[in-house]
């Protein structure tokens, strides 16, 4: 069974830097996309980040392209998201999910998704 573990939230000013972690635990092949979600409140979840597991490759939405970065390191099973030029709107909870989507426009897709942690809190004020 997959089990997904956020860290690392916080508050920050408007203009800073965040690192957000995901743990990773159970068994997943490089078929998975790891992603970054967030929602405010009032409004849909969102992707803004992924990364195919193992592979590398990355995929961002336009909100966040050339602010945020998405990483992994496959030894300890976890993955990152370096968040710089912060701006209030990036405020929400984050959520790192698990999947499997099969095709490049549904990479940032709430519902390809199945396996999701259970959030952390970013505020930037």
């Amino acid at each position: 069974h997959v089990q997904l573990v956020e860290s690392g939230g916080g508050s920050v000013q408007a203009g800073g830097s965040l690192r957000l972690t995901c743990t990773v635990s159970g068994y997943i092949d490089s078929n998975y996309w790891v992603a970054w979600f967030r929602q405010a409140p009032g409004k849909e979840r969102e992707g803004v980040a992924t990364i195919r597991n193992v592979v590398g490759v990355t995929r961002y939405s336009e909100s966040v392209r050339g602010r945020f970065t998405i990483s992994e390191d496959t030894r300890k099973n976890t993955v990152f998201l370096q968040m710089s030029s912060l701006k209030p709107e990036d405020a929400a909870v984050y959520y790192c999910a698990a999947g499997r989507p099969n095709r490049a426009p549904i990479l940032l897709s709430v519902g390809a998704y199945n396996f999701w942690g259970q959030g952390t809190q970013v505020t930037v004020s």
